[in-house]
């Protein structure tokens, strides 16, 4: 007799493999359901700066996911999900966040795709100021129920700059050229958070005209800047430190005035970050 090789039909099998991954789904809702119930807040974070102000908060027990770029959380092995700009959706989902911190430059097919899925995602836009800073400080220590530890923050920030406007003992204002990129230059513009660096240091910022923060040497030797602050870009902070010098008529050459600073703290938007490089920068312009 004959024997017949049955396969199971193609539509059965299917069947099958959308009631398991139903089940899965149905077992992860009401899970995250139970941590929400529980305020146990499972937070993914996609910006640097929002990771370190978790920690300020004293919030960062509850991060699990967060980017390459997240230094604060390097020592505690937090999972990695994410470049800058591309999140990995399937890492994050297995990691069963309850709160999905991004940024402006998130892309918003990403963050659709993770509400669709019923996370809470929150967006941050990079801060425009030193107020937008704090703002934006509070709103995040409100989202994870530190808004008293945010507050405390905010007002120590302000203390210590009304300490810093105490000690401003300048007739004049010094002008500052602050460079943020080497390959091509590129400026602190106004409308940006790093600007009220120059402007809470008592100095004039050479590219407060600009609109583009992109410039040539021949820009900024004719500005004659007093000062040249320039963000760590590994060796090539150095570099760009050496080229200047070799525009000796310039005053912060003759002054031996350039210094560089670590992007790890003077491109971060936090109360406290920006207290520090607002700080080393009044030590050295009077």
């Amino acid at each position: 007799m004959e024997q017949h090789n049955r396969r199971p039909p193609l539509l059965l099998i299917s069947a099958i493999i959308l009631i398991v991954f139903g089940i899965y789904l149905s077992f992860e809702y009401h899970k995250r359901q139970q941590d929400d119930e529980a305020g146990n807040l499972r937070i993914v974070s996609l910006m640097p700066s929002l990771t370190q102000s978790l920690y300020y908060l004293d919030a960062q027990k509850s991060l699990v996911g967060c980017t390459s770029y997240c230094l604060a959380a390097k020592a505690d092995d937090i999972e990695c999900v994410s470049s800058v700009l591309k999140p990995n959706l399937e890492k994050i989902a297995t990691l069963r966040p309850n709160l999905v911190l991004a940024s402006g430059m998130t892309p918003q097919r990403d963050v659709e795709t993770l509400r669709k899925l019923d996370v809470r995602v929150e967006q941050f836009d990079s801060p425009k100021s030193f107020e937008q800073i704090l703002s934006e400080f509070l709103r995040l220590g409100e989202m994870v129920g530190r808004a008293e530890r945010a507050r405390e923050i905010i007002g120590q920030t302000r203390a210590h700059l009304r300490l810093l406007a105490l000690s401003d003992t300048m007739q004049t204002k010094p002008k500052i050229f602050f460079q943020i990129g080497a390959s091509p230059i590129y400026a602190v513009i106004p409308g940006t958070f790093m600007d009220d660096y120059i402007t809470l240091c008592g100095g004039t910022n050479i590219a407060r005209e600009l609109s583009s923060g992109i410039v040539g040497r021949e820009f900024v030797v004719s500005r004659d800047p007093d000062y040249i602050f320039i963000v760590t870009m590994g060796i090539a902070a150095e570099e760009q430190a050496n080229q200047w010098r070799q525009f000796e008529q310039m005053s912060a050459v003759k002054n031996d005035r350039i210094y560089i600073l670590d992007s790890d703290v003077a491109c971060l938007p936090t109360p406290v970050t920006f207290v520090q490089t607002l700080e080393m920068m009044r030590e050295v312009v009077r």
